[in-house]
Protein backbone atom coordinates (compact mmCIF):
# COMPACT_ATOMS: atom_id res chain seq x y z
CA UNK A 1 0.00 0.00 0.00
CA UNK A 2 1.14 3.81 -0.96
CA UNK A 3 1.93 5.47 1.77
CA UNK A 4 3.11 9.60 1.79
CA UNK A 5 3.96 10.20 5.65
CA UNK A 6 4.60 14.07 6.71
CA UNK A 7 8.23 14.50 6.21
CA UNK A 8 10.36 16.61 8.91
CA UNK A 9 10.32 19.55 6.27
CA UNK A 10 6.21 19.93 7.29
CA UNK A 11 6.95 21.03 10.49
CA UNK A 12 10.09 22.12 10.98
CA UNK A 13 11.33 25.76 11.86
CA UNK A 14 13.34 27.40 8.62
CA UNK A 15 14.41 30.47 9.99
CA UNK A 16 17.55 29.04 12.55
CA UNK A 17 19.29 30.67 14.84
CA UNK A 18 22.88 29.38 14.42
CA UNK A 19 27.01 30.97 15.42
CA UNK A 20 30.11 30.15 13.68
CA UNK A 21 32.98 27.92 14.91
CA UNK A 22 34.95 30.87 16.00
CA UNK A 23 31.78 32.38 18.28
CA UNK A 24 33.31 33.04 21.59
CA UNK A 25 31.43 31.74 25.13
CA UNK A 26 29.74 35.06 25.81
CA UNK A 27 28.39 35.19 22.41
CA UNK A 28 26.88 32.30 23.25
CA UNK A 29 25.55 32.76 25.90
CA UNK A 30 24.13 36.15 24.62
CA UNK A 31 22.65 34.50 22.14
CA UNK A 32 20.94 31.65 23.76
CA UNK A 33 19.19 34.72 25.96
CA UNK A 34 17.95 36.75 23.51
CA UNK A 35 16.79 33.80 21.02
CA UNK A 36 15.13 32.08 24.00
CA UNK A 37 16.80 28.55 22.99
CA UNK A 38 18.98 25.82 24.31
CA UNK A 39 21.01 24.75 21.35
CA UNK A 40 22.63 26.32 18.53
CA UNK A 41 24.16 24.93 15.15
CA UNK A 42 27.91 25.30 14.72
CA UNK A 43 28.50 26.63 11.25
CA UNK A 44 31.36 26.99 9.37
CA UNK A 45 32.54 27.92 5.52
CA UNK A 46 29.14 28.61 3.37
CA UNK A 47 26.80 27.04 6.42
CA UNK A 48 27.56 23.58 6.59
CA UNK A 49 26.54 22.26 9.75
CA UNK A 50 30.35 21.28 11.90
CA UNK A 51 28.52 20.52 15.36
CA UNK A 52 25.68 21.85 17.96
CA UNK A 53 26.65 23.68 20.90
CA UNK A 54 24.16 23.85 24.40
CA UNK A 55 23.49 24.56 27.48
CA UNK A 56 24.84 20.78 28.66
CA UNK A 57 28.14 22.24 26.83
CA UNK A 58 28.65 24.99 29.11
CA UNK A 59 27.78 24.49 32.06
CA UNK A 60 30.29 22.73 32.99
CA UNK A 61 32.92 25.82 33.28
CA UNK A 62 30.69 26.83 36.28
CA UNK A 63 30.29 23.72 37.60
CA UNK A 64 34.10 22.65 37.91
CA UNK A 65 34.98 26.56 38.61
CA UNK A 66 37.13 26.68 41.83
CA UNK A 67 36.55 22.94 42.34
CA UNK A 68 39.60 20.06 42.28
CA UNK A 69 38.65 16.68 40.62
CA UNK A 70 40.36 13.78 41.33
CA UNK A 71 43.20 12.29 39.04
CA UNK A 72 39.78 9.68 38.45
CA UNK A 73 37.28 12.15 38.30
CA UNK A 74 38.75 13.56 35.88
CA UNK A 75 39.68 10.60 33.90
CA UNK A 76 36.15 9.36 33.94
CA UNK A 77 34.72 13.35 32.67
CA UNK A 78 37.75 14.02 30.28
CA UNK A 79 35.10 15.80 27.69
CA UNK A 80 33.36 17.73 30.51
CA UNK A 81 37.04 18.89 31.75
CA UNK A 82 37.94 19.92 28.35
CA UNK A 83 34.59 21.65 27.51
CA UNK A 84 35.03 23.69 31.10
CA UNK A 85 38.28 25.18 29.56
CA UNK A 86 36.86 26.34 25.99
CA UNK A 87 36.59 29.72 24.74
CA UNK A 88 35.08 29.42 21.27
CA UNK A 89 31.99 27.10 19.72
CA UNK A 90 34.54 25.09 17.97
CA UNK A 91 36.32 24.24 21.80
CA UNK A 92 32.50 23.84 23.32
CA UNK A 93 30.22 22.17 20.80
CA UNK A 94 29.02 18.42 20.39
CA UNK A 95 30.79 17.14 17.41
CA UNK A 96 29.92 15.34 14.77
CA UNK A 97 26.22 17.28 15.12
CA UNK A 98 23.49 14.87 14.81
CA UNK A 99 20.89 16.17 12.03
CA UNK A 100 18.39 14.87 10.10
CA UNK A 101 17.04 15.33 6.31
CA UNK A 102 14.34 17.53 5.40
CA UNK A 103 12.85 14.83 3.39
CA UNK A 104 12.97 12.18 6.23
CA UNK A 105 9.90 11.34 7.78
CA UNK A 106 8.50 12.43 11.64
CA UNK A 107 9.19 8.55 12.88
CA UNK A 108 12.67 8.96 12.13
CA UNK A 109 13.24 12.04 13.73
CA UNK A 110 11.34 10.97 16.58
CA UNK A 111 13.44 8.09 16.90
CA UNK A 112 16.84 9.52 16.21
CA UNK A 113 15.77 12.13 19.49
CA UNK A 114 14.38 9.25 21.74
CA UNK A 115 17.69 7.45 21.31
CA UNK A 116 20.23 9.91 21.94
CA UNK A 117 17.76 12.31 24.49
CA UNK A 118 18.69 15.34 22.51
CA UNK A 119 15.50 18.45 22.45
CA UNK A 120 16.18 19.28 18.86
CA UNK A 121 17.73 18.54 15.51
CA UNK A 122 19.65 20.61 12.82
CA UNK A 123 18.24 19.93 9.08
CA UNK A 124 20.47 19.77 6.64
CA UNK A 125 20.48 18.89 2.68
CA UNK A 126 22.97 16.44 1.46
CA UNK A 127 25.42 18.78 1.31
CA UNK A 128 25.40 19.29 4.95
CA UNK A 129 24.53 22.78 4.70
CA UNK A 130 21.89 24.07 7.55
CA UNK A 131 17.83 24.10 5.88
CA UNK A 132 16.20 24.01 9.19
CA UNK A 133 15.60 23.01 12.49
CA UNK A 134 12.99 20.23 14.27
CA UNK A 135 12.09 20.22 17.81
CA UNK A 136 10.25 17.68 20.19
CA UNK A 137 7.03 20.32 20.23
CA UNK A 138 7.47 20.29 16.18
CA UNK A 139 7.07 16.65 16.23
CA UNK A 140 3.86 16.99 18.14
CA UNK A 141 2.48 19.41 15.43
CA UNK A 142 0.94 16.01 13.76
CA UNK A 143 -1.04 15.82 16.82
CA UNK A 144 -3.01 19.10 16.05
CA UNK A 145 -4.85 17.33 12.99
CA UNK A 146 -8.58 17.75 12.83
CA UNK A 147 -10.66 14.65 13.67
CA UNK A 148 -12.06 15.89 10.01
CA UNK A 149 -8.27 14.90 8.88
CA UNK A 150 -7.28 12.22 10.22
CA UNK A 151 -10.94 10.36 9.31
CA UNK A 152 -10.60 11.52 5.76
CA UNK A 153 -7.01 9.93 5.38
CA UNK A 154 -8.50 6.91 7.32
CA UNK A 155 -10.67 6.32 4.66
CA UNK A 156 -8.19 6.82 1.22
CA UNK A 157 -5.36 5.19 2.78
CA UNK A 158 -6.46 2.30 4.31
CA UNK A 159 -10.39 1.72 4.34
CA UNK A 160 -10.78 2.47 0.39
CA UNK A 161 -8.16 0.30 -0.40
CA UNK A 162 -7.64 -2.58 2.07
CA UNK A 163 -11.08 -3.25 1.95
CA UNK A 164 -11.58 -2.63 -1.35
CA UNK A 165 -13.82 -5.00 -3.46
CA UNK A 166 -14.25 -6.91 -0.14
CA UNK A 167 -17.74 -7.99 1.12
CA UNK A 168 -17.38 -6.44 4.55
CA UNK A 169 -18.32 -2.76 5.76
CA UNK A 170 -16.19 -0.88 8.00
CA UNK A 171 -16.43 2.62 9.01
CA UNK A 172 -14.20 5.19 10.91
CA UNK A 173 -15.16 7.16 13.49
CA UNK A 174 -12.57 9.60 15.16
CA UNK A 175 -12.69 11.44 17.99
CA UNK A 176 -10.39 13.56 19.86
CA UNK A 177 -7.55 11.24 17.36
CA UNK A 178 -8.74 8.05 18.20
CA UNK A 179 -9.92 5.77 15.45
CA UNK A 180 -12.70 3.33 16.32
CA UNK A 181 -13.07 0.99 13.56
CA UNK A 182 -16.38 -0.68 13.11
CA UNK A 183 -18.85 -2.76 11.66
CA UNK A 184 -17.90 -6.20 9.58
CA UNK A 185 -14.71 -7.47 8.72
CA UNK A 186 -14.37 -9.65 5.91
CA UNK A 187 -11.95 -12.05 7.64
CA UNK A 188 -10.34 -11.53 11.16
CA UNK A 189 -6.96 -11.73 9.91
CA UNK A 190 -7.58 -8.25 8.74
CA UNK A 191 -8.37 -6.77 11.85
CA UNK A 192 -4.30 -6.50 13.19
CA UNK A 193 -3.66 -5.00 9.68
CA UNK A 194 -6.20 -2.61 9.50
CA UNK A 195 -5.20 -1.59 13.19
CA UNK A 196 -1.31 -1.26 11.86
CA UNK A 197 -2.29 0.65 9.19
CA UNK A 198 -4.19 3.24 10.92
CA UNK A 199 -2.06 3.87 13.64
CA UNK A 200 0.83 4.64 11.09
CA UNK A 201 -1.65 7.53 10.24
CA UNK A 202 0.24 10.74 11.52
CA UNK A 203 -2.00 12.16 14.20
CA UNK A 204 -3.84 9.24 15.07
CA UNK A 205 -3.26 8.93 18.64
CA UNK A 206 -4.71 5.35 19.19
CA UNK A 207 -6.82 3.17 17.98
CA UNK A 208 -9.92 0.67 18.91
CA UNK A 209 -11.52 -2.14 17.01
CA UNK A 210 -15.48 -2.61 17.35
CA UNK A 211 -16.16 -5.36 15.20
CA UNK A 212 -19.04 -7.02 13.49
CA UNK A 213 -21.94 -7.43 15.44
CA UNK A 214 -22.20 -3.59 16.76
CA UNK A 215 -24.86 -0.67 15.36
CA UNK A 216 -22.98 1.34 13.45
CA UNK A 217 -22.49 4.35 14.66
CA UNK A 218 -24.65 7.51 13.18
CA UNK A 219 -22.99 9.87 10.63
CA UNK A 220 -21.24 12.39 12.70
CA UNK A 221 -17.74 15.11 12.28
CA UNK A 222 -15.22 13.37 12.01
CA UNK A 223 -16.52 10.35 10.95
CA UNK A 224 -16.18 8.27 7.24
CA UNK A 225 -17.50 4.76 5.67
CA UNK A 226 -15.32 2.71 3.79
CA UNK A 227 -16.55 0.33 1.14
CA UNK A 228 -19.72 -1.19 1.41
Amino acid sequence: MEHSPHTVSDVMTRTVVAVGQEARFKEIVETMEQYKVSALPVLAGEGRVIGVVSEADLLPKEEFRGSELSRLEQARRLDDVRKAGGVTARELMSAPALTVHPGDTLAQAARTMAHTSVKRLPVVDDEGLLRGIVSRSDLLKVFLRSDEELAAEVRSDVLDRLFAGSAGEVEAVVTDGVVTLRGSFPTAAQLPVAARLVRAVEGVVDVRLDVAGTTPAPTEPGSVAGPR
